[in-house]
């Protein structure tokens, strides 16, 4: 199984999702495709997001059971710990006032 997030995504990549996927929420689709398919469909949204952002999580042999990649800007990126691959927050790019 495999979800896609995306947030801010151009109208042509939303429809593009929606041939491949369920889109289940607006924004969230989820199917199940070989690796190779997801791939595929992954590429299309590197190619497609535009300013937009977006996530792709997919069942994997991990300690975790999932693994995931993201696109485009987001506080959250993976971070890859002794071979457990969890969620580090990037500090916020506007200070705090005062």
């Amino acid at each position: 199984m495999m979800v896609i997030v995306v947030e801010n995504a151009p109208p042509r990549l939303r429809g593009r999702l929606a041939l491949w996927l369920a889109e289940i929420r607006a924004g969230v689709y989820v199917g199940v495709f070989s690796a190779r398919v997801r791939e595929r469909i992954w590429e299309e949204v590197r190619m497609l997001i535009g300013d937009g952002n977006a996530v792709i999580v997919w069942s994997a042999s991990t300690d975790s059971g999932f693994a995931f990649d993201s696109i485009g800007g987001n506080r959250r990126e993976p971070a890859d710990i002794d071979g457990l691959t969890v969620v580090r927050f990037k500090p916020p790019t506007e200070p705090h006032p005062a």
